[in-house]
């Protein structure tokens, strides 16, 4: 198993980077949308709510993509995503008909929680710049 610990790495960045890197860019291209999306859960200061969502998906996915500070942008990136669960997916406090998808979305985000904080604890792997920059 140890063979494969430096490509699942990979692997598993590569993988998480397709979530938050478009996902950063979608709110850009639709930043009022996105205002608009925040400011219906009742966040305050919702434009600049999006500009922190934008710079951390944006940058922790490029981050996580290419392999530097590979701790640090996931362990961001966790942070941001649990909280965000409470926010944009708190099943417990919606209609009935809208629990399952909520709760769905919700423990999505706790697994992707997860897998970030993994990535935070053994790192980017040899394939990455981190290990570069070590080298």
């Amino acid at each position: 198993m140890t063979a494969l610990q430096n490509p699942l790495a990979l692997i598993a960045r590569l993988l998480l980077a397709a979530l938050f890197l478009p996902a950063g860019i979608g709110k850009i291209t639709g930043f009022e949308g996105t205002v608009g999306y925040i400011a219906s859960v009742g966040l305050p200061l919702a434009t600049l709510a999006a500009v922190a969502a934008i710079v951390v998906e944006v940058i922790g996915g490029l981050a996580l993509l290419v392999g530097l500070g590979t701790r640090w942008a996931a362990l961001v990136l966790a942070l941001f995503t649990l909280v965000a669960s409470f926010f944009f997916h708190n099943y417990w406090g919606v209609p009935a008909e809208q629990q399952f998808m909520q709760q769905l979305l919700f423990m999505k985000n706790i697994g992707v929680t997860g897998g970030l904080l993994a990535l935070a604890a053994f790192g980017a792997g040899a394939f990455s710049l981190d290990a570069r920059r070590s080298a």
